[in-house]
């Protein structure tokens, strides 16, 4: 297997954000564009109806406020036309900004 293979044989562990649309004291029932996922709330404990947080393999790890949300669900989306295979992805990233040594070649 060469080195290439092997990188695309790596998975990685995305968090994205889901809202509570359901909430319970351990447990929550969240959603993201119409996928629903019982999410385990002890990390960030009990959240109101309408919170935003970023699910990690079932589970809160933190919550977020709107604007937050927004800009980490664009990223996502992001790589998800990367895997489709689009190679014009600058929309979704139009508010990241590279530190000076990251920029282009000057």
């Amino acid at each position: 297997m060469s080195p290439g293979d092997r990188r695309r044989n790596q998975l990685m562990c995305l968090g994205i954000p889901m809202q509570v649309v359901e909430a319970g004291e351990f447990v929550a029932l969240c959603e993201r564009r119409g996928e629903r996922r019982q999410l385990n709330m002890l990390l960030v404990g009990p959240q109101p109806v309408g919170t935003w947080v970023l699910a990690v393999v079932d589970h809160a790890r933190e919550v977020l406020s709107p604007e937050e949300a927004d800009r980490v669900d664009r990223a996502v989306c992001g790589l998800e036309a990367l895997q489709r295979g689009e190679r014009d992805i600058d929309a979704f990233f139009e508010d990241v900004e590279l530190p000076s040594e990251m920029g282009p070649p000057r």
